[in-house]
């Protein structure tokens, strides 16, 4: 359970003769649903009606004074009206971002998934989570992580060079905007916070190709549905007959929490999180740790390793995908000015130490 603290005895890695989970990683034996160890706990939050709505005039420094479609009775999904009415695109066609054919940016976004593809391993992974599940890497706020990766570009946006501050505070305040109320304030600070994760790569000096881009599950069969899955080809995982078939080392509807995912800054930010005894909900910790897995929440594959909790929330991390994707400005946001709302936040939902977190 969020809040609760994990020792090295609670955490897996995939060893596949077995199917099951040793040290330092995340993946639960998928073959015997009897003999799985722990994992943290999720709770599924129970889905009620949002059928009534109400007009409500909000202000965010961003996005200026708008009138929203505003959910009164509580909900463990997104209200469909609000889906609708949660991005600004500035003008930009919907279709025209996540680009992978020819945008301005597209040799260096192709290099780095061609090294991603090929080099994200069952061993990679198990390997990332041992280095950093101890959380040894730095103490450090939330918010000053947020200005510590200031200056970081992903290498594999093909739709910004915002830096990671503006990508942040635009994303927290489209989705402030669209969900003003104090029952969803976490949506806003997950907006903030999401791809603190990356801060592996400055910090902790790891490359991009196991920091940023769509993340996959490792341990089966790579979709094709993956963007540049042709670069699969020369991961040797895909030679490997125990990681080769669609089921790999899991069992069908075996539920996401215990498929382990490629490492990268949303899993990252997952351990981080938890182990730090964050109180967000269930679906702010979905969001955190799936909001990459495009392949998934948005093109549809892998459904086959899904469970109910995952059918539940899948809903929650393509509200999300909507403001993450399509929030990317060109208005800056003033950092001086949305901080003391934001820092509130954090102190909320990581109430040890004000927001200051073990990496």
């Amino acid at each position: 359970m969020p809040g609760q603290k994990e020792s090295k005895e609670d955490a897996m890695v995939i060893t596949p003769k077995k199917h099951k989970a040793d040290t330092d990683g995340t993946l639960a034996d998928c073959e015997s649903p009897a003999k799985k160890q722990k994992t943290t706990d999720i709770k599924v939050d129970s889905p009620t009606s949002a059928g009534i709505t109400e007009k409500k005039e909000v202000t965010t420094p961003v996005h200026g004074k708008q009138t929203v479609i505003a959910p009164v009775l509580a909900s463990a999904e997104p209200d469909a009206k609000l889906l609708k009415l949660a991005v600004n695109t500035n003008g930009k066609e919907t279709a025209a971002f996540r680009n992978y054919v020819n945008s301005s940016r597209q040799q260096s976004v192709e290099r780095l998934y061609k090294a991603q593809h090929s080099l994200q391993t069952v061993e990679h992974v198990n390997a990332m989570h041992a280095k950093y599940n101890q959380l040894k890497l730095c103490r450090m706020g939330l918010w000053e992580c947020l200005e510590y990766l200031d200056t970081f570009v992903d290498d594999s946006d093909p739709d910004t060079e915002n830096s990671q501050m503006q990508h942040a505070l635009q994303t927290a305040e489209a989705i402030r905007a669209q969900y003003p109320s104090e029952e969803h304030d976490w949506f806003a600070l997950i907006g903030l916070i999401h791809d603190l994760g990356k801060l592996i790569a400055p910090k902790g000096g790891e490359p991009q190709w196991t920091t940023v881009g769509d993340t996959f599950p490792v341990g089966c069969a790579p979709s094709a549905k993956n963007v540049f899955s042709q670069f699969f080809d020369a991961n040797p995982d895909t030679k490997n007959p125990a990681y080769n078939t669609e089921l790999g080392v899991y069992r069908a509807n075996c539920g996401l929490k215990n498929v382990q995912m490629s490492y990268g800054h949303d899993e990252y930010l997952y351990q981080v999180a938890t182990r730090n005894g964050t109180t967000l909900p269930t679906a702010a910790l979905y969001i955190i740790r799936y909001h990459s897995f495009y392949p998934w929440h948005k093109e549809g594959a892998y459904k086959h390793l899904m469970d109910k909790e995952d059918e539940v929330n899948l809903r929650w991390v393509q509200a999300f995908q909507k403001f993450d994707l399509y929030s990317k400005a060109h208005i800056k946001a003033d950092p001086k000015v949305l901080r003391p709302y934001y820092q509130g936040l954090i102190e909320k939902y990581f109430p040890a130490n004000k927001g200051v977190l073990n990496w």
